[in-house]
């Protein structure tokens, strides 16, 4: 479609940003504005975990190696993470369409947002999203990972590969505590084949308290994954001090 047809399109059928209101000036695809398309900034904080790269107010919570508590006790299954930018704001809004309101196009505005996460010269051998459940992806019409993975794949020319898969279609974690965070998660995936050796970008749209992946990674690893490295898109802010009676919150 020509730009002077999206310009009539438009004056016809005028639409509104779905994140700020204003009304837009140029058809898209995603009823979004410019303006909001590029306001989510990178997450920032002055300290994080070595290992997992929780972010933290202050050096309180870090050992001396720089590992936070949950690490040091080994309650996780991935070995580092990287996200763009904190879940608030306009970028809680741009995800809640992008899985929600079934604006998957938005997929190819993250994909720079995920490359400017991950160090460049970081490399792997194999890319592999968050699996739904196949009655939630029914539902929801996509896999919202599986099309950041393969944004991901074509900017680093990496092969994407669905090698995980949910066995139970597990209840919402929004809500739930740690330990039932954990319960909920425990055995709900499978992997279909071997990784030996490999080291896998897991990619994933939200990081909460990372049980989620914390369980998915751990299969990976059983079925003989030598790495995982958990990408997202966004993480909830995690910029508080961890109290040993929360453990889990990675696991």
């Amino acid at each position: 479609m020509s730009k002077g047809s999206l310009a009539l399109l438009n004056l016809i059928f005028p639409d509104d940003c779905r994140v700020c209101g204003e009304t837009l000036q140029d058809f898209a695809r995603v009823p979004v504005c410019a303006n909001c398309l590029a306001e989510p900034s990178p997450f920032v904080a002055e300290y994080f975990c070595v290992s997992c790269k929780t972010p933290f107010v202050n050096q309180a919570p870090l050992d001396e190696q720089g590992q936070c508590a949950l690490c040091r006790l080994g309650l996780k299954g991935f070995d580092t993470v990287y996200t763009y930018g904190s879940y608030e704001g306009t970028l809680q809004r741009l995800v809640h369409l992008f899985k929600y309101d079934k604006m998957d196009p938005l997929a190819r505005y993250f994909g720079p947002l995920l490359a400017k996460a991950l160090p460049r010269e970081t490399t792997f051998d194999v890319i592999v999203p968050m699996p739904l459940h196949w009655w939630k992806r029914w539902q929801r019409g996509f896999n919202q990972a599986e099309l950041l993975a393969n944004e991901v794949g074509r900017r680093w020319n990496v092969p994407v590969r669905n090698a995980a898969r949910r066995r139970k279609n597990t209840s919402a974690q929004a809500g739930l505590t740690n330990a039932k965070r954990r319960e909920n998660v425990a055995g709900a995936f499978a992997v279909n084949g071997r990784l030996d050796g490999k080291h896998v970008l897991l990619v994933d749209d939200v990081m909460t308290t990372g049980a989620t992946a914390s369980a998915c990674a751990r299969a990976l690893k059983r079925a003989g994954a030598a790495r995982v490295t958990l990408l997202t898109l966004a993480r909830t802010d995690r910029r508080m001090s961890v109290e040993l009676d929360s453990l889990g919150a990675h696991a």
